[in-house]
This record gives C-alpha cells, sequence and structure tokens, in this order.
C-alpha cells in the first residue's frame, strides 16, 4: 500500500512537471521565476499532499557517545505505520544540532501536530497580512512562523512522513547533554561530525545525511560541511554565519552589546531544565548534573569581565581571544565555506544578524550554481525569515524548499530544483527577483558598475541630521570639519532591530526610517536618480577621520531617501579606528583600486595607533545588497560616532574614546566616499 502511495505522489509530480521538458542537472540556471513556477506547485503538492507514511514515531533522549566519552542526547523522529509503529524501511536522515534544548523543539512541533489546531494555525498565520498598518512587523513574524520557519526549527513531520528521519541533537553542555557548552569551537564541530557518521550507520538510515535547523544549527551546518564528512550529502541553513566576530560577536570591533547578553543569558538558562522524565524513572544523570555545576554560566563571565576592567593588562584572557585572529577560540569561529562539497542552499535576510557573511559563503562556495548551490536573500530580519513566500511571485516556502532540495540530493529525485534560482532576491524597494550570481559571482550581463560618491559639505536640503550634507558624482573641493559625538539616538535605528534579532522591527517605526536617529548623524544625501537604479554588491565607505581621543567608534549606514523624506536604511557597517587595519590578502577591490569588501582583522594584536587631532583613514565594509532606487529617491549615507545599543565597545577601548566628538575631515587630497556598486541611468 505504500509503495502505491509513493508511486501516486510520484506521478502527480512527474505530471505537474511535464511542461517543463528538457530538466536536467545540466540545465540553464533561471528556468523558473522566484516562484518556481510549474516545479514550485509541484514541490509545494508534494510538501502538502498526502504522505507515504501515516504517522510519526518518536525515540526519545537517545544516547549518543563521543569520542571523549561524552553523551549527548537526541530525540529521533521516524516515519510510522497507523498503528504509530516506526517502519522498517531505511531512509535518509536528517540532523539539526541545537544549543536551546530539544524540549524547546518538542513543544514548538507537539503545538502544531495537534491534529486540526496545526494546520488551522499554520494557514491562519500564513494568511495574515498587516500591509499598511503600523505592525507590520508583527505579521511578517506570523507569515515567518506559517511559512516554514517552525519546521526548520524543529521538526517537520511532513517531511518524516515522505520518507525521512529526523534527529534533533542536543550541543554539548546545553538541554540534556552532557559536558561544557562549547559555543560553536572546534570540540563541538567535531562532536556534529560524529553525530553524522553515527546516524548513517544506523539499521534505519539509508546512509544519507542532510542537516537543517536555523541561525545557531545553521552555522552548525556550515561548520559541519567544512569537515566533509562522508555521509552528509546537502544541508538548508537558515541564516546562518560563517564570521561569527564579524558578522555578531564585535563586528568591527563594536562588541554585539544587545543581542550577546540576551543570547547568552538564554542559553545558559535552559540547558539547566533537568530531564523531568529521567527523574521519574529514576534514570537522572548525574554526570549531567556535574558539568552543570563545573560550567554554570558559560561566557557570561566573559561579558562581565569586558564591561567591568578598564585596562587591558588585566582583561580575562578568553575576552583577548576573542578580539585576537590569532587564538584557537577565533579560528574556531572563522569559517571556509571554499571547503564545503555537500549540496548547499543558503537562506538569508538583508537585514539579519548574520547578513555580513551569508552571500559571502554561497559566493565561496566551490559548487556549481543550480544543481549544487543556490542562494535566497529576503528583506526580512533574524526573526522573519522566510515571511514572503508561498504566493504567486514570491518564492516558494522554506519548508517546501528544503523538502526540494532534500529529495534531490537524498533520494535523487529529479524534480527541477536544480533549475530553481540559482540565487533569489528580494530588492529593497522592489520585487524578488532571479539571478545567476550576485556580487563577485555575478555574470557581466548583471554586474553592477562601482562608482565614487564624494562626501560634500554642500547642503542637500533633505535632511534633519546634525549636519545635511551631500554626495557628489565627481570629487569636490570642500574643505570642512563636520563634528559628531557619541549619543542614543541610535537606540532608534535600524541596526538596534537588526540586533534584536528583529524584534524592533514589529512596530513601524525605527526600523523602517531613520529620521530620529539621523538627527545625531551626520547626512550626505544625492540628487535623485532619473530612473530605476539598482544597487547590487557589498559596499565600502572611506572616511578621512580625526578623533579627540585616543580611539573612535564610527558606524555608517546607506540609505534610499523616499521624495517624502522616508529614509530606509539598504545595509550598515561598523569599525573601531584603532582596529581599522585590512586583510589585503582576503579583501575586494573595483577596477579603480577602490575597495569594495575591506575585510578588517578585527584583532587586537593588529591594532594601529589613533593620535588625537591627526587624520586617520577608515575602510568601512558593509554588508552586500540589492535594492531599487525608484525615480524621484535618492542615495544617502549616515555617519554616527556610535551604534549604542547594537555595539559598545569593551570598557577599556571605550574609555580611550573618552566618549569624546569625532570629526570627518573633508579634504580633497584625502577624499571621503563611498564606493557603490550601480546599475541604471541615474542622472549623477
Amino acid at each position: 500500500m505504500k509503495h502505491a502511495l509513493r508511486a501516486t505522489v510520484a506521478a502527480a509530480a512527474a505530471a505537474l512537471l511535464v511542461p517543463l521538458t528538457g530538466i536536467t542537472a545540466d540545465a540553464t540556471p533561471q528556468s523558473f521565476g522566484p516562484d518556481g513556477g510549474v516545479a514550485g506547485a509541484a514541490w509545494t503538492a508534494a510538501q502538502d499532499g498526502a504522505q507515504e507514511f501515516p504517522n510519526v514515531a518518536i525515540e526519545w533522549d537517545v544516547p549518543i557517545t563521543m569520542s571523549d566519552g561524552t553523551v549527548l542526547k537526541g530525540n529521533v523522529y521516524r516515519p510510522a505505520d497507523a498503528s504509530g509503529r516506526a517502519v522498517d524501511v531505511p531512509t535518509p536522515t536528517v540532523v539539526n544540532m541545537t544549543p536551546y534544548t530539544k524540549l524547546v523543539s518538542n513543544v514548538a512541533d507537539s503545538a502544531f501536530a495537534i491534529p486540526g489546531l496545526g494546520d488551522a494555525l499554520v494557514n491562519l498565520f500564513r494568511s495574515i497580512n498587516l500591509t499598511g498598518t503600523p505592525i507590520t512587523g508583527f505579521g511578517e513574524l506570523l507569515n515567518s512562523v506559517g511559512n516554514g520557519q517552525l519546521r526548520n526549527f524543529s521538526v517537520d513531520r511532513s517531511l518524516i512522513k515522505s520518507g525521512y528521519t529526523q534527529i534533533v541533537v542536543d550541543v554539548r553542555g546545553t538541554g540534556f547533554s552532557q559536558g561544557a557548552w562549547d559555543m560553536l569551537r572546534q570540540r563541538e564541530q567535531q562532536d556534529t561530525v560524529e553525530v553524522i557518521d553515527w546516524a548513517a550507520a544506523q539499521p534505519w538510515s539509508t546512509g544519507n545525511v542532510g542537516m537543517s535547523g536555523l541561525s545557531y544549527s545553521a552555522i552548525n551546518q556550515v561548520q559541519a560541511a567544512e569537515k566533509r564528512p562522508a555521509a552528509l550529502k546537502a544541508i538548508f541553513p537558515v541564516v546562518p554565519g560563517s564570521d561569527l566576530v564579524n558578522d555578531v560577536l564585535a563586528p568591527g570591533g563594536g562588541f554585539g552589546f544587545n543581542f550577546i547578553p540576551l543570547w547568552l543569558s538564554a542559553i545558559n538558562g535552559l540547558k539547566w531544565l533537568p530531564d523531568l522524565a529521567a527523574i521519574a524513572q529514576g534514570k537522572f544523570d548525574f554526570n549531567w548534573l556535574q558539568d552543570r555545576a563545573a560550567d554554570p554560566y558559560t561566557y557570561l563571565d566573559v561579558l562581565m569581565s569586558a564591561y567591568t576592567t578598564t585596562d587591558m593588562a588585566n582583561l580575562d584572557p578568553r575576552v583577548r581571544d576573542m578580539l585576537n585572529d590569532l587564538s584557537v577560540a577565533r579560528q574556531g569561529w572563522l569559517g571556509d565555506p571554499s571547503q564545503i562539497r555537500a549540496a548547499t542552499f543558503v537562506v538569508g535576510g538583508w537585514h539579519d544578524l548574520f547578513t555580513y557573511s551569508e552571500t559571502k559563503i554561497y559566493n565561496e562556495l566551490p559548487l556549481a550554481p543550480g544543481t549544487q548551490k543556490q542562494l535566497l536573500m529576503g528583506n526580512g530580519y533574524h526573526a522573519t525569515s522566510g515571511a514572503e513566500a508561498g504566493r504567486p511571485g514570491l518564492p516558494p516556502r522554506l519548508d517546501v524548499l528544503q523538502r526540494a532540495w532534500f529529495d534531490k540530493h537524498l533520494k535523487g529525485i529529479d524534480n527541477g530544483i536544480d533549475s530553481y534560482g540559482p540565487v533569489t532576491l528580494r530588492q529593497q524597494g522592489g520585487g524578488w527577483i532571479t539571478q545567476n550570481g550576485f556580487g563577485s559571482s555575478a555574470p557581466v550581463s548583471e554586474a553592477a558598475r562601482y562608482r565614487r560618491m564624494y562626501l560634500s559639505a554642500q547642503a542637500s536640503g533633505t535632511s534633519n541630521g546634525l549636519y545635511d550634507g551631500s554626495l557628489t558624482a565627481e570629487a569636490n573641493g570642500d574643505l570642512a570639519r563636520l563634528s559628531v559625538a557619541p549619543g542614543l539616538t541610535t537606540l532608534c535605528s535600524n541596526d538596534a532591530a537588526q540586533a534584536t534579532a528583529g524584534v524592533l522591527s514589529l512596530i513601524d517605526m525605527c526600523a523602517k526610517d531613520s529620521r530620529i536617529s539621523e538627527t545625531n548623524a551626520l547626512t550626505f544625501t544625492s540628487a535623485p536618480v532619473l530612473e530605476a537604479t539598482t544597487v547590487s554588491g557589498p559596499i565600502a565607505v572611506r572616511l578621512n577621520t580625526v578623533q579627540d581621543a585616543e580611539d573612535g567608534y564610527w558606524t555608517v549606514t546607506v540609505n534610499d531617501v523616499a521624495p517624502d523624506g522616508t529614509s530606509t536604511v539598504l545595509t550598515s557597517g561598523q569599525v573601531m579606528a584603532s582596529l581599522r587595519e585590512v586583510d589585503d590578502a582576503n579583501s575586494a577591490r573595483s577596477e579603480n583600486g577602490d575597495y569594495t569588501d575591506p575585510r578588517l582583522f578585527t584583532s587586537l594584536d593588529k591594532q594601529l595607533p589613533v593620535v588625537p587631532g591627526e587624520a586617520t583613514t577608515l575602510d568601512i565594509p558593509l554588508s552586500g545588497t540589492e535594492a531599487v532606487l525608484q525615480p524621484g529617491h535618492r542615495l544617502r549615507v549616515d555617519v554616527f560616532a556610535g551604534n549604542f545599543p547594537k555595539g559598545l565597545p569593551i570598557l577599556p577601548m571605550l574609555l580611550d574614546t573618552g566618549l569624546r566628538p569625532q570629526h570627518v575631515q573633508l579634504d580633497p587630497n584625502r577624499p571621503s566616499f563611498v564606493n557603490i556598486p550601480v546599475r541604471g541611468n541615474t542622472g549623477w
């Protein structure tokens, strides 16, 4: 019966794909639009239709022993027959490694597995449209939950019933697993490889393994794939990072003051939740308790040292290791996607916590576009990934894309996913598009042309900022010192929303319009563009600065300014003046030699002196973006002397700034400019 049902589903999907004759592994990319066309409809039908197996069987807290004797605990979800008994048919296996305790995953899964209620909630969340209200962000959050984000975070019962086994494992030192939390470093990476090998060797596994999960679990996927375990064939990381220091821990040296304390507190709190079922059965794991007592609050003491120690000499060595690119800990947090050979589908967002890395991961993968690697970038935040999906012209839901990706690479089903994308982007200020590449991977026909736009003291007449300057297409002879002091207007900013994983974006105000934060910023605004103008790729800003103290903390944003004055952040970047040294070997430049992606070392061992009163040139990397300036819109660069609460330098470096005013020194001999990648007749 089950094999007949499988054949029926396969035949239905094949029938839907009949008009797509010629779809093969080497098909030309971009055969479909962002919604996948007829193939996208078939993928959705496969995910939402009747599945091969009627039930899911769960084996709770399965012990998985690591090579050092530490025992991790995992829940194993297998397809089951009508009686609820796990089937004896070997299936591909999908692994999810989580630090948030698999108990949370189970609660989320159980709530949506209630017959009738789960489907009703998912459909309700998908249908909510709060566009035009003050809470559009809240609607986007609910949409993302309904569009597959929750299934990617926990488990996907539809996927399991279609013939997959899913395993959710607590990483060491969290949940019910033994050990000390290693926070995405070398030992945890080795654990993941060992879990993959264990899963592939189980009698219920075909030996083909994939990985799923978002955020931390997505980073874990990328790290594991770099190790190339033989059984790992495909990964589907949603909002992953790869350069974790420059992504979120301390980008440019501005420590992640907003996000990191809340995140550390959440994981350290959850890891103390005991296994109540084991206690009730008299099987409590006392090794677990001993490990928690030995490591009660991982890295929270490091955070305390960072903001209570006034001089570098007495700083906790672990803080120094975090900000030293030669340390073992730092090397564990710096990925190398060029080592990956497993098929990889990266899902990100232009305002995600890890935006800096997401397009880089895709571009560094040495895999065939479409057939082996895909990139999907939305216009959301960490908590709202996948919000725009499932309707005509929009990408398929995340659970649908993940199922299609795994069906192809773990089961060998020729479903046309090869011809999706390979790069599917939500243009800020526009709609969804597909391309053959992005940034450094874009072919000549899609590549934007980099050009300088110079910061000028001439008033633009468009800003209520601390100083209203201009962006000029040609070099100007302006000589001026423009001053900005640290302030708190960045509490109401897109960066603050980004650093709260999107929580501050749920209400439309600060995240959608920078005019409040700009009241304490130097603003430089261009003339309006004559026609729709595309901004596509990473962006770099060069500032000629003067500090009044021994250090300075600079933040820049690039914005789209509408005719009504609304100033929307497209991308941002930040740097401590003393951590300005650029890693040229890993940086990119445009044809004229200007940086397009100046990769900073962000390393204390490479600190450069800052002499008060003397000019200091900074090259600031901004995350890549895809945007459209509509006719009449303008480009703006905002310059801030700080970025609280997204970033706050560790106390010794903060004291070096003296919280004193900082200056942009406009000088034709040392011009300040943005190197912007554009397509279209700007009229500039």
